[in-house]
């Protein structure tokens, strides 16, 4: 079974991230081109993307995507190098019109890319541990314009940096041990922040003022990854600023290396769900979303582990239903995909979650048969993938489509 990355272990095996692109024609006029970023064990972060389905029809509409099958190849179109040791982390974001990535590294540092030109534009570091996991707030941007990064370290802080001023704004450092997974609140517009840590517990912070609100408590391992619970849908207000943070329904979920996967109300700190079934450490957690069109939308919870395999889970019943198997080592991310096969071809239909393992591969799998329909395998050089996530390139010219070159 595969293990937790050591200090010792980096120095051989060290981590790249892959973007490849699915290219989606919406219409005769409008394409968009969506990114899946996911992590090798090299020091470089590569772009790349996947071309030619078959045949892909789009309704723009109800963004549903409909295809008959998979088909090409990867492409690799540019690695992007300047870390120095293993790289565990990666976000992206939109600032002034500009396309921004992120990185954290095993060497400390906070790095900034400009996905237009390909080119780090800075590097923050004042950690002086492991730089576990990034995140872009939106709060900052959305209130302030300021174009802010947050990142979470093995030395026990959280610090949020300023890469267009070159600064560190803020520092919350009241983990008893190193902070591994962080994610920005889905409402009023990212202005609380979850984190889960070494320490065993997750802690709630308010961004704005600085302070820690809850402590949620009941791990009996790391608390690896978490997640808040998706926008609910019976808000339109564009910052979600529902004015406090209970009495709203809003949950975080928490996967932990004690092989669970827990549900906490944000409002009481009190624990409404515990998943078992896993046999390894919990990796990576997500909630589903009703936008996405999932069966269970925001009421499913998706997780990849170190047993090897990615489960899907349902938050009313409290019960595992689907089990995705095939990977040979441990699944270190999954995501939901942003589109779905409407029609089917012969045992395949409905919507994709995709997953990312040590074993160097990339599986798409449908949710309703529970089958592998696609497979991305890293390079020979590469030894795993830490990571994924999917982006929208934004349109430019007037052809509105972006250029890759």
């Amino acid at each position: 079974m595969a293990t937790h990355i050591t200090e010792t272990q980096t120095s051989k095996q060290q981590p790249l991230v892959f973007f490849n692109s699915f290219r989606i024609l919406f219409s005769k006029e409008e394409k968009i081109q969506i990114i899946v970023q996911h992590w090798n064990r090299i020091l470089k972060i590569k772009l790349g993307w996947i071309k030619d389905f078959n045949k892909i029809v789009v309704n723009y509409a109800i963004s549903v995507f409909i295809f008959d099958t998979f088909s090409s190849s990867c492409k690799l179109l540019t690695t992007l190098t300047g870390h120095t040791d293993a790289v565990y982390s990666i976000d992206y974001s939109t600032f002034d019109g500009n396309q921004f990535i992120c990185s954290g590294s095993d060497d400390k540092t906070v790095r900034v890319w400009g996905v237009d030109n390909n080119k780090q534009i800075e590097s923050f570091n004042g950690h002086s541990g492991w730089v576990y996991c990034v995140k872009f707030s939106r709060y900052y941007y959305y209130y302030n314009r300021q174009h802010v990064i947050c990142s979470s370290s093995k030395d026990n802080t959280i610090r949020f940096w300023d890469f267009k001023n070159n600064q560190q704004l803020q520092i919350f450092n009241e983990h008893a041990d190193g902070v591994c997974g962080i994610e920005f609140s889905s409402f009023n517009c990212g202005r609380y922040l979850c984190s889960g840590s070494r320490d065993k517990t997750v802690r709630l912070w308010d961004v704005e003022i600085s302070k820690s609100l809850n402590i949620f408590s009941g791990h009996e391992e790391t608390v690896r990854c978490v997640d808040f619970s998706p926008l609910q849908s019976n808000n339109n207000n564009e910052s979600n600023s529902i004015g406090v943070i209970g009495g709203n329904g809003y949950t975080i979920c928490s996967g932990s290396h004690d092989n669970t996967i827990r549900v906490w109300d944000i409002e009481t700190t009190k624990q409404l769900n515990i998943f078992k079934g896993h046999e390894g450490w919990i990796m990576s957690v997500k909630y589903g979303s009703n936008e996405l069109g999932i069966n269970g939308g925001s009421n499913t919870i998706l997780s990849g582990s170190n047993d090897y395999s990615v489960r899907l889970w349902d938050i009313r019943s409290g019960r595992q239903i689907k089990h995705f198997s095939g990977h040979r080592y441990g699944v270190y991310a999954v995501e939901y995909t942003p589109f779905e096969i409407k029609k089917s071809i012969e045992d395949v239909g409905g919507n994709l979650v995709c997953s990312g393992s040590m074993d160097n591969t990339i599986r798409f799998w449908d949710i309703r048969s529970e089958k592998k329909v696609y497979m991305i395998k890293g390079d020979n050089e590469d030894d795993g993938i830490l990571c994924l996530k999917f982006i929208q390139l934004k349109k430019k010219g007037n052809n509105n489509e972006t250029k890759i070159k």
